[in-house]
């Protein structure tokens, strides 16, 4: 079967139907967004009325103070939609490397943790509590300041095994911001890493889906496009597994961080 339990359809059909899927996506991200700033400036009228009003009250005690409770109303109204959607994923498309839908981190296939005996808990000088991070933090979508999981170095990979097959059509890399960051800076950051699919279970031939940057001063939130992979018969195969292989950082001596990484794409089913 194809995209979405079609038949097998040739290669050039699948990259169109998955660049149409794509770019639905993004046309109603668009005109999400264009809605939600319209609102914002209702908002602001509603603010600049309310504010002319009650300077109107102070001096004339002929208006009736609860006409002033409608526009309250509505700007709360509003406040509370718009606050609604600011809260909402951003990025539109189901991960199928969350550890809560059942995706796992295959830790004979990742890297080692990064050790740092500040993250111990000591009682007479002996650790007996680690507060460091398992690798599976990064399928994880609590994103907050020191919840990431660390590696030595600049170059670390993660082997994930997705909780469904899919054919893998783009990934998500997210980390903090400089502003929360407790240092200040974000040089632990990936910067430039792969995308592999691995063929057959979690052990099999690694196939390159592409490799990308990481831009730290861009938005928190990343998401890049994979290549339409192939497989016997020129049709894209239904992968299990995904290999993230971080090829460098932003720079920070000791380790590197990874924060959340999600992987999108097209189920089986």
């Amino acid at each position: 079967m194809g995209l979405a339990g079609s038949p097998l359809l040739p290669p050039f059909t699948v990259k169109v139907s998955i660049h149409r899927q794509e770019s639905q996506t993004l046309e109603n991200n668009f005109r999400e967004i264009l809605f939600l700033i319209e609102q914002i400036d209702v908002l602001k009228a509603l603010l600049r009325d309310m504010r002319d009003g009650l300077h109107n009250y102070s001096w004339n005690a002929d208006i009736d103070p609860t006409e002033g409770w409608n526009h309250t109303e509505e700007m709360s109204t509003l406040v509370n939609y718009i606050l609604k959607k600011l809260r909402e994923d951003q990025v539109q498309m189901a991960d199928y490397a969350l550890k809560s839908a059942g995706a796992s981190v295959v830790e004979a296939g990742t890297s080692e943790s990064y050790k740092n005996n500040k993250a111990k808990l000591y009682w007479h000088g002996i650790g007996f509590l680690n507060y460091e991070m398992p690798p599976d933090i990064i399928l994880q979508p609590d994103v907050h300041p020191g919840k990431c999981w660390a590696f030595p170095g600049s170059q670390g990979h993660a082997l994930i095994k997705l909780a469904r097959r899919i054919i893998p059509t783009a990934v998500t890399m997210e980390h903090i911001s400089e502003k929360v960051s407790p240092s200040g800076n974000t040089s632990s950051a990936p910067k430039e890493f792969s995308v592999y699919g691995i063929s057959k279970q979690c052990e099999g031939e690694e196939i390159f889906l592409g490799q990308f940057v990481y831009n730290k001063t861009g938005t928190t939130v990343q998401t890049f496009a994979l290549q339409v992979m192939r497989a016997l018969g020129e049709v894209p195969e239904f992968l299990l597994c995904v290999k993230l292989k971080i090829l460098s950082n932003w720079g920070h001596p000791n380790y590197t961080c990874l924060y959340r990484f999600r992987v999108h794409g097209t189920p089986r089913d």
